[in-house]
């Protein structure tokens, strides 16, 4: 067995670990056409690795299960369907356990916050029986414990996912343009309760409006085009302004407009934010310190800078960051030759406040 274990009395205690990382909301989201014609509610995440949540779970034959902290209802559920699926594959009988996550998430802002719970809590889970799921298995879990979920169980590649039936609706590329993003927090960094906002209804001219930027984003990846990429986000987060009706919209734009930004990428379930440069453009540090001081000026806090791509670059705060994936720890979730594929980890990242 891959986990920790140690015998007590007749029992054996396992003890299992995962993690998850976090997102920076979204860069395109509203409604999609899949192979059939058929509208899908879809979404496009900015992948932000270096926040996440840790979940380390015990098992313990004989007992209920629990978390800590114990309003984590839907990681706790998410932990009962895994002990569930894990069960089913190897047989015997189910068991207990205590769930303890520990997560550096903001909560409320649309960075994905309880997907990274119920995915650690997943991972964790599997870990102590042993396992590894797939992907898809996971994502399946983590849409019955909470309804919707973020494809944080994905390796990272841009891809249109269903976030409500937990399956990819297509694989947009290998990677996103390369772009610096300066983080941002709108609404005065409050929660937003995403089950309080009102439904949306598409009409015919927004569902092919979401098309069109859906075959443009294709376009921004496969040029690697940082520009088309800062015109897919403000597009998608203008309309998402419908609903959530930023009062900073407009100031996000101008200083876009000001500082050379490609665009602005706003959560559609939270009040994260970002502004986005070509790491090619002339003037970048320049600029970039203009951007912070103006967002700063409009009472717009400045939270981190972090990029899609990898580097050892520095950026105008003086300090390095890049894009790296999370560690899916657990020593079922490690392995030295095993071939990469959508679960494979990689190296953690720090990712630099301003």
């Amino acid at each position: 067995m891959t986990a920790d274990t140690r015998r007590a009395g007749a029992d054996v205690v396992s003890r299992g670990r995962g993690y998850a990382s976090c997102h920076h909301g979204e860069i395109l989201q509203g409604v999609f056409l899949d192979g059939r014609g058929r509208r899908r509610a879809g979404l496009v995440t900015l992948p932000m690795y270096g926040l996440g949540t840790t979940a380390e779970f015990v098992r313990r034959p004989g007992t209920d299960l629990s978390v800590v902290p114990a309003d984590r209802t839907k990681a706790l559920r998410a932990a009962g369907l895994a002990v569930e699926e894990c069960v089913r594959l190897l047989g015997g009988p189910a068991c207990g356990g205590e769930l303890r996550l520990t997560a550096d998430v903001p909560v409320g802002l649309g960075m994905g916050s309880s997907s990274s719970d119920v995915i650690a809590a997943v991972r964790a889970v599997a870990d102590a029986y042993g396992l590894r799921l797939p992907p898809q298995t996971i994502a399946a879990l983590a849409v019955r414990a909470e309804r919707a979920s973020d494809p944080l169980m994905l390796d990272g590649r841009p891809v249109l996912f269903a976030q409500r039936e937990g399956h990819v609706l297509e694989v947009l590329g290998e990677a996103l343009p390369p772009v610096v993003v300066v983080g941002c927090t709108l609404g005065g960094g409050r929660p937003v309760d995403t089950l309080s906002l009102p439904a949306r209804r598409y009409d015919d001219e927004e569902v092919q409006a979401f098309e069109q930027l859906r075959s443009a984003l294709r376009r921004a990846i496969a040029d690697r085009d940082p520009a088309l990429l800062g015109h897919v986000c403000t597009a998608s987060a203008k309309r998402g302004q419908r609903t959530l009706r930023h009062a900073e919209f407009d100031t996000l734009r101008h200083v876009a407009r000001r500082t050379g930004a490609t665009g602005v990428q706003i959560a559609h379930s939270g009040n994260v934010a970002g502004l986005l440069f070509d790491p090619a453009g002339s003037g970048l540090r320049r600029r970039m310190r203009h951007c912070v001081h103006a967002l700063n000026s409009n009472g717009i806090p400045v939270t981190r800078t972090f990029t899609t791509f990898t580097t050892t670059e520095e950026i105008p705060d003086g300090s390095a960051t890049g894009r790296a994936a999370e560690r899916r720890d657990g020593r079922a979730h490690r392995g030295v030759d095993r071939p990469a594929g959508p679960d494979t980890p990689r190296r953690p990242a720090h990712m630099s406040a301003l």
